[in-house]
């Protein structure tokens, strides 16, 4: 969702070109402290600001700024930017978020799998060494095994959820 704050007369026009270019929904704000009252109830992806009001109220502009959360904010000179300028702006603005979204959630499923990867190597280590303890009595080496097979299943698991680099060439090869 994006939120247009601006009292300007284009601000609907503005709201549905943003809306045809980008898909997402767009509320209109005509003030700061609206803006801010959406802010605190609804998450948005951009806030485009009318830089007429962040100059002409700047201690609700800094009440605003604080609660955007996750969104971008776009400063905009409604009285010389054209509408391309204000979409192309704004769908480049969504798309670098985007794509910094995805960067993020690659490298934090990557450093999850690096911590369980270690995890499941130990376990499987640590059965195999107990397994291998002379006067093992059956049950205690039938309960290791089961232990040992389920760590290795998961290892398996592990690796159709977070595919090497080299079985993701191989799949895209393929």
């Amino acid at each position: 969702m994006i939120l247009l704050v601006t009292p300007s007369e284009r601000a609907p026009e503005c709201a549905a070109a943003l809306n045809k270019a980008t898909g997402e929904e767009v509320l209109v704000a005509e003030s700061l402290v609206r803006a801010t009252t959406l802010l605190r109830v609804e998450g948005y992806v951009a806030v485009v600001l009318d830089q007429y009001l962040l100059e002409t109220r700047p201690q609700e502009a800094v009440t605003m700024f604080e609660h955007l959360s996750a969104a971008i904010p776009l400063q905009v000179n409604f009285g010389i930017s054209g509408m391309e300028r204000l979409v192309r702006d704004v769908c480049a603005a969504v798309q670098r978020r985007g794509r910094e979204a995805v960067g993020a959630r690659q490298a934090a499923i990557h450093k999850l799998h690096g911590e369980l990867n270690g995890t499941v190597t130990a376990l499987l280590l640590s059965s195999e060494l107990a397994l291998g303890t002379p006067g093992l009595p059956p049950a205690a080496a039938e309960k290791l095994q089961s232990v040992h097979e389920l760590v290795k299943r998961l290892r398996q698991q592990m690796e159709g959820a977070f595919p090497t680099e080299e079985a993701r060439q191989r799949a895209a090869g393929a």
